[in-house]
C-alpha cells in the first residue's frame, strides 16, 4: 500500500474542485489547473476530500496510485499558495533585469539575452544577481527555471553561471575564488618552490670567494 496514496486530499475554503472521470479541475486565488490522471488510478470528490485508490493490485497501478495523489496535491497547492524557484547568478558582469515581458540577460557573451516570460509565469529581480520564478504550476516553473539556467549552465571551476541558490556546485576548495585569484596563488606557488631549488642546488661558497 502507498503510504503517500492512501492519504485524502483535503480541499480548503476558497478552493472548487470538480472531478470528471479521469481530469481533476481545481480553482482557487491564483487561478485554475487542471490534471489527468492516469487509467490505472480512480479519483473521486466525496465530503470536501479527494480520494484516489488504484484499479488493480499490479505494480504500475500501485506506482501511479503515488504519483496521481501528489499530482492532485500539487494543483491545490499551486492554486492557494503557489510554487517559487530562486535562480542566483554568479560571475564578473553577470545581471539579469525585467523589461515588460522579457528578462533581460547579461552572461558573458557578446549580446544580452532576452528571455521572453511565459502566460502565467511570473519573474521578478529583487537583485541584479538574483531571479525569481513563481507560478500556480509547479511543472511550468520548474522548466522555466530550467531554460534560464541552461544559458550558462553552472561551471565547476569558475562558478559564473546562474543556477539555483540550493544547488551545490561541485567545486574543490581552491578554487570557490574567481580564476584569476587560482591562477596567481598556483602562480606565485611555483615561484616560489623554484627559486628555493636554485637556492639550495648552489654551493654554500662560491668557487674563490675567501673563507
Amino acid at each position: 500500500m502507498s503510504r503517500i496514496g492512501k492519504r485524502a486530499i483535503a480541499v480548503p475554503s476558497g478552493v472548487t474542485a470538480n472531478v470528471e472521470g479521469q481530469t481533476v479541475k481545481v480553482k482557487g486565488p491564483k487561478g485554475a489547473l487542471q490534471a489527468a490522471l492516469h487509467d490505472d488510478v480512480t479519483v473521486k470528490l466525496d465530503g470536501g476530500q479527494i480520494k484516489i485508490e488504484p484499479r488493480a493490485e499490479t505494480k504500475r497501478a500501485r506506482a501511479q496510485w503515488g504519483t496521481s495523489r501528489t499530482l492532485v496535491a500539487n494543483l491545490i497547492s499551486g492554486v492557494t499558495k503557489g510554487f517559487e524557484q530562486r535562480l542566483e547568478i554568479s560571475g564578473v558582469g553577470y545581471r539579469a533585469a525585467v523589461q515588460g515581458k522579457n528578462l533581460q540577460l547579461a552572461l558573458g557573451y557578446s549580446h544580452d539575452i532576452v528571455y521572453p516570460i511565459p502566460e502565467g509565469i511570473s519573474i521578478a529581480t529583487p537583485r541584479p544577481v538574483e531571479i525569481i520564478v513563481t507560478g500556480s504550476d509547479r511543472p511550468r516553473v520548474g522548466q522555466v527555471a530550467a531554460e534560464i539556467r541552461e544559458y550558462q549552465p553552472p561551471e565547476p571551476y569558475k562558478i559564473l553561471s546562474d543556477r539555483p541558490e540550493e544547488l551545490t556546485c561541485p567545486c574543490k576548495e581552491q578554487r570557490e575564488t574567481e580564476p584569476g585569484h587560482f591562477a596567481q596563488a598556483c602562480q606565485s606557488a611555483c615561484s616560489s618552490e623554484e627559486e628555493a631549488n636554485e637556492q639550495a642546488a648552489q654551493p654554500a661558497f662560491a668557487p674563490g670567494a675567501a673563507r
